[in-house]
């Protein structure tokens, strides 16, 4: 029982499980209905994604330095009662079940999601 960090619209690896798309906004151009086919994600959970505003910061990070800043506010926004909670609840199942979470970032290093794994880890959960 795992959880695999993984890049949105990437082709699922076996054994994956289910598909979580921690992302503020649903894939451009793509139908509903076809967002787990086309291996976006089966289930969105945007309260596990960036503000708006820090999305923003994240993608003008153009450096180490700007981009350590915006990992420190993206962690202080994921200390909020149901962004915690949300937290442990995905570490807690990644005891119990195979299931994935991810980003459309090409580069996890530059992406919240290597914040995520982080912070996933730091509550004991099992990665991939």
């Amino acid at each position: 029982m795992a959880i695999r960090i993984v890049r949105l619209g990437s082709p699922r690896a076996a054994g994956e499980g289910l598909r979580l798309g921690t992302v503020r906004r649903p894939p451009r151009g793509v139908p509903k209905d076809e967002f787990a086919s086309r291996d976006f994600y089966d289930v969105w959970l945007p309260a596990l994604s960036p503000s708006a505003e820090l999305i923003k910061d994240a993608q003008a990070a153009n450096g180490d330095k700007a981009w350590a800043a915006f990992g420190r506010k993206f962690r202080a926004e994921m200390k909020a009662p149901d962004a915690a909670r949300l937290l442990d609840l995905v570490a807690a199942l990644s005891h119990q079940t195979d299931f994935s979470l991810g980003c459309y970032c090409e580069d996890e290093a530059r992406c919240h999601r290597s914040v995520l794994r982080e912070l996933l880890e730091e509550r004991g959960a099992l990665l991939r």
